[in-house]
């Protein structure tokens, strides 16, 4: 029979895996992922919670890993002011999720790596970066194939008619300075209507673009690898690096 902590954590599993999965169908279709999964996700695991302190007291789990939840939470929003978290959506998902899953998880012989020390939390969305990193392999391999070698737009993204950008969810790789493409990625004050419309109007009909990429789509990933390997990270800093 399995015990009551095992039981949170499959649950906790299960519940993240279905919001993030729907928040990534959502995300792929619209660009969108609703408050309303963030607050759902949040109020299951302060339920979670709650239940896992009556039943077990947080036996054999670190009880000041709670303190990371506020912390972790706090790290986001800073995270997202400076751009270096670039959808709402994401931002609050990571912040829904340190309340979900804030302890390692003990799934019997799961998750494959137990030894990290760093909070659970953090642990989804390191994994998550290492998962979202394999995309510039991915555009540097297919760039490869299709014989378009040119530095930094191969790692980043492909070639593309603007006609088609104007359909499709991408960012302009170049931007037009004083008549002259110069490499731009995603700056601050970008219309891409409008950028698009100054490269048709210049004669440019192919120009670089990256995809906009849902990170809900890594942090899905991210999730489920770390219940099911472990801290991706820690285990190559103790054991490879």
């Amino acid at each position: 029979m399995l015990e009551t902590g095992t039981i949170l954590d499959i649950t906790r599993l299960i519940v993240g895996t279905l919001i993030l999965l729907y928040a990534s169908y959502t995300d792929i279709k619209t660009r969108r992922a609703s408050n309303l999964l963030w607050i759902l996700m949040g109020s299951i695991g302060v339920i979670l919670l709650i239940i896992q302190y009556f039943t077990t007291y947080f036996e054999n789990q670190n009880i000041y890993y709670l303190i990371f939840i506020p912390i972790m939470i706090g790290l986001v929003y800073l995270l997202f002011q400076m751009r270096l978290i670039f959808g709402g959506a994401d931002a609050k998902a990571l912040m829904a999720i340190a309340i979900l899953a804030p302890f390692q998880p003990m799934m019997e012989n799961l998750p494959v790596y137990k030894g990290s020390v760093m909070p659970f939390s953090w642990t989804i969305f390191s994994n998550s970066i290492i998962i979202f990193l394999l995309v510039p392999l991915s555009l540097l391999i297919y760039n490869i194939a299709k014989r378009n070698i040119k530095f930094p737009y191969m790692l980043l993204g492909y070639k593309m008619s603007v006609e088609k950008a104007k359909e499709k969810f991408v960012w302009p790789l170049e931007k037009l300075v004083d008549g002259k493409r110069k490499f731009m990625y995603m700056p601050k004050d970008f219309d891409v209507d409008e950028e698009l419309e100054e490269f048709e109007h210049n004669g440019i009909t192919d120009i670089w673009v990256t995809p906009k990429i849902p990170f809900m789509i890594p942090l899905l990933g991210g999730f489920i690898c770390s219940f099911i390997i472990g801290d991706i990270l820690f285990y190559l800093i103790n054991n490879i690096i």
